[in-house]
């Protein structure tokens, strides 16, 4: 069993952290059927506690749910394609990108996509079906493909035998997601509140991506609220009390090599000071030494 436990352990370490997210996922819509099995629950009911209500006094109750209902599908198919478009996207961008980026982005595009979601439902409640929920993936895979699509507009990737520019696969999406909000309006089959909440994930990939291309990260603030939230939960152990020795090598906070460093760079400034004034020829034997040895 200890082999066992180690084996997965050594397995998972070695995923990247979108393919971790995917294992996330798996877990969770695993335990949603086992539910309706062991339980005898309804399929729409099973992960109840963790998909997204329509309306914000109900959020309010349970307001984790703005995260966890990018981690909820109940039905196969919508959570089969949802991770192998994570797959292949994260590949791409983690190859140029880092991992904490990509965590950024999926979570910030599940937010915006959740809030655009209420927000429509909320502010128009006569266009959109009442005690809606939402859940999957989707907003969140979405900010990840549109940010590639947005940042990098003209890089050409394979469909088939022929190649397409991303900015082309980036508007394509979001027309036909425009067009799955309003064909889902009254009707019971449609999906408008997921294709809402596409749209508020490819806004969020689309205008993290513009920023970062000016050099601003949108997602900082978040990584540090991330931070700051784990953090609390690290314990802290207080060590034993220990004797400290004054490094009497250290003067002011400052070791021996700081001082020469400091020194060298001094006179460094003062022969290239002499140089500018009086010309190379002024130096002394010495200084000449010196800058050579300092250049080499």
């Amino acid at each position: 069993m200890t082999s066992l436990s180690q084996d997965i352990k050594e397995k998972l370490s070695r995923l990247n952290v979108l393919e971790k997210i995917i294992v996330i996922n798996t877990i969770v819509f695993v335990s949603g059927y086992i539910l309706t099995k062991v339980l005898d629950l309804p399929k729409e009911t099973s992960l109840n506690w963790l998909v997204l209500p329509s309306d914000f006094s109900d959020f309010i109750e349970k307001p984790w749910a703005i995260i966890t209902y990018a981690f909820s599908h109940y039905d196969f198919w919508h959570f089969f394609f949802n991770m192998l478009w994570l797959y292949f996207i994260g590949r791409m961008f983690l190859n140029l990108f880092s991992p904490k980026m990509a965590v950024n982005i999926y979570f910030l595009g599940a937010m915006a996509g959740g809030l655009l979601y209420m927000l429509c439902y909320t502010t128009f409640p006569n266009v959109f079906q009442t005690n809606s929920r939402l859940l999957g993936a989707s907003a969140a895979v979405r900010a990840i493909l549109i940010f590639l699509c947005a940042y990098m507009p003209s890089q050409e990737v394979r469909f088939f035998t022929f190649n397409l520019k991303l900015w082309y696969i980036g508007i394509a999406i979001v027309i036909l997601d425009v067009i799955g909000v309003f064909s889902g309006i009254n009707n019971p089959l449609g999906n408008s509140g997921g294709n809402l909440a596409h749209l508020g994930g490819a806004l969020l990939g689309y205008f993290y991506a513009k920023q970062l291309l000016k050099g601003k990260d949108i997602g900082r603030g978040f990584e540090s609220i991330v931070d700051a939230f784990f953090n609390m939960f690290k314990s802290r152990k207080k060590g034993p009390l220990k004797t400290v020795h004054k490094n009497k090598s250290k003067v002011g906070g400052y070791n021996k090599a700081d001082f020469k460093e400091f020194n060298n760079q001094k006179k460094i400034d003062i022969i290239l000071d002499k140089i500018s004034k009086s010309g190379y020829d002024s130096l002394t034997a010495e200084e000449k030494e010196f800058l050579f040895r300092v250049g080499k």
